[in-house]
């Protein structure tokens, strides 16, 4: 190690000493019940602010041989695949193959502040992967069962060297990746081993240099029309300046045959797990809230989408309350700001969610969502590090989550980290976990499956549905997830706003500029 480098190392460990102490010195809010945090109706403590939040790292230690994360009696949990390099996202196509997304952050970022190097170090620890080298992700994974036994029988490399993709969609014979910057759309047929030919761009998104929250999620619309592609805020509470939160903090809206893009919805920080509802065709989505006004705000939350709404990031949260950190305030927008549908509680950072409607998994989860909870790293006392169900009746939230995946902390070791969920082609739960390097499948004990598979997206693949028969042994097999109702025509551009403009810029106007000072 050179000098330079050697001071800078220190610098950083002195600096996160002095700011980790600094930051247990206030109330640390460890005495707040969470569960008044979910729901429809949370409560919504006072804002602090702190020289630098709470924190608390979970050391990542892996899962050892024979260990597994723990689900109810009614559940069987076992790994799907392992030896993965940071599974963020799974998807199903519909003749059953899932897609494992690996993806790391993009490199290049700059640092302005030491807050920013604090954090880093921070979230390096919080993913694992030791200081040692590491196996090569940025790629999408196959898998295949092909006797829909819950096994794999075949696993191939789909796609390599890709800039940190996160969000995938099928339609067609066109597989669409959501990279850090672009959808790409490749040539793809079902049941291909291998992609060789090259992708086109089909719209850039907003990316670097800075690209703060650079996963971008992906969802087909039910008609097939559209894509609908989730874009993060470039900060936490648009401290780099509203130019660098251009066409970010939003759903886009994107023709699938044109490209031609726009804004869906606007005012959602860091929005994640882009799913339609399967009875109602109405798009649903988890959202990652704001940091630093204390331990217990902001909850995350679950919410259906609305065309041309806002949610009211970065002026405020859960509809009117005022964020007065933001300048200049702008209280018109503050008026606009619909609260979400349901909180999940403060910092979960709820990353996955897939409705179990038509799964093969028992009556308790046979009509709600799923939801992957990365985990609480700037709180003092954990939160999240699960996957917990939400019950639904006619396509809305009915009643309090409940935990059905969890061991994936044990006090303050994690074994692994939930992300993306999916249901797979017999009907079971899929769970990516990115520290761990696993998807975890979690069935029912009762070895139930559907007799055909649907993809992720609510589509079905004609050949394998004309051929499939149940399972020998199988009872009681449910019906698959119904099709979604059609979008139906062009719906109206949205309202314009200063954080997400309805009409999007092209990719040389959309890359972020120096921050405002």
């Amino acid at each position: 190690m050179n000098s330079s480098a050697f001071f800078r190392a220190r610098f950083l460990v002195g600096t996160g000493v002095l700011l980790l102490a600094l930051a247990g010195c206030g109330d640390d809010g460890s005495d707040f019940d969470v569960s008044q945090q979910i729901g429809p109706d949370p409560v919504l403590p006072e804002p602090t602010s702190e020289l630098m939040p709470d924190m608390k790292i979970a050391e990542v230690v892996g899962w050892q041989d024979g260990t597994a994360p723990s689900v109810p009696d009614n559940l069987v949990i076992a790994a799907y695949a392992k030896d993965l390099a940071n599974p963020r996202t799974v998807h199903t196509l519909p003749n059953g193959d899932v897609l494992v997304v690996q993806s790391r952050e993009p490199s290049g970022k700059p640092i302005e502040r030491p807050k920013d190097m604090i954090r880093g170090w921070i979230m390096s620890m919080a993913h694992g992967g030791g200081a040692g080298p590491q196996k090569e992700s940025n790629l999408i994974t196959l898998l295949r069962d092909t006797d829909r036994d819950g096994t794999v029988d075949e696993r191939h490399d789909l796609l390599t060297g890709l800039n940190s993709p996160f969000g995938v969609a099928w339609h067609e014979g066109t597989l669409y990746v959501a990279a850090a910057d672009a959808i790409l759309a490749y040539p793809y047929q079902l049941g291909q081993a291998e992609i060789t030919g090259e992708p086109r761009v089909l719209t850039p998104l907003p990316g670097g240099p800075i690209n703060h929250h650079w996963t971008k999620d992906l969802a087909l619309s039910p008609d097939g029309r559209y894509l609908y592609a989730s874009v993060g805020s470039n900060s936490n509470v648009a401290e780099r300046g509203l130019e660098a939160e251009k066409g970010r903090a939003a759903i886009w809206q994107v023709d699938r045959e044109t490209g031609a893009a726009r804004v869906f919805a606007s005012g959602l920080r860091n929005p994640n797990g882009l799913i339609f509802h399967p009875e109602t065709g109405v798009l649903w989505t988890v959202v990652n809230e704001r940091d630093e006004l204390g331990p217990n705000l902001v909850p995350d939350y679950m919410t259906s989408v609305q065309e041309g709404a806002f949610y009211g990031w970065p002026w405020s949260y859960y509809g009117a309350h005022v964020d007065e950190r933001v300048h200049p305030p702008r209280p018109d927008m503050v008026e606009k700001a619909i609260p979400p549908d349901y909180a999940l509680s403060s910092h979960v950072a709820a990353l996955g969610l897939v409705f179990s409607n038509g799964s093969a998994l028992p009556e308790p989860f046979a009509n709600g969502a799923f939801i992957g909870e990365h985990g609480s790293w700037n709180r003092s006392s954990f939160n999240g590090y699960k996957v917990v169900y939400v019950p639904f009746e006619n396509g809305r939230p009915a009643g309090k989550a409940q935990d059905v995946v969890t061991g994936f902390i044990e006090g303050d070791q994690a074994r692994g980290r939930p992300v993306g969920v999916a249901i797979d082609g017999t009907g079971a739960l899929l769970v990516a976990d990115d520290a761990g390097n696993t998807v975890w499948r979690v069935a029912g004990a009762d070895g139930r499956v559907t007799p055909s598979p649907v993809g992720t997206d609510g589509q079905r693949d004609s050949a394998v549905t004309s051929e499939a028969t149940p399972p020998a042994g199988e009872t009681g097999g449910t019906t698959g997830r119904a099709a979604p109702p059609a979008t139906g025509a062009t719906p109206p551009e949205p309202p314009q706003t200063d954080v997400a403009p309805a009409t999007l810029p092209r990719a040389t106007e959309q890359e972020s500029p120096e921050p405002q000072q």
